[in-house]
């Protein structure tokens, strides 16, 4: 079963409501993405706790439903 674009993206902006989200499906298969999320959340947070946080907001789809996720993150400009 694979998730939607949609789905990741309101997951995401359920946790991060001023982010800037992108979602790519990288194998146009559903199961493979690219998202770049940007949120003032993640000022002065390591690369890891910003990838640590969005997999938080999706809340334990990671490896099941959602199969892979390629992340950029950082804290707007």
């Amino acid at each position: 079963m694979a998730m939607a674009a949609a789905d990741i993206e309101r997951m995401i902006k359920e946790s991060f409501p001023d982010a800037s989200v992108s979602i790519d499906d990288v194998a146009g298969d559903g199961n493979h993405y690219a998202a770049t999320v940007v949120s003032e959340a993640f000022r002065g947070k390591s690369r890891v706790e910003q990838h640590k946080m969005v997999y938080d907001a999706l809340k334990g789809q990671m490896g099941g439903v959602l199969h892979a996720l390629a992340l950029k993150t950082h804290a707007p400009c």
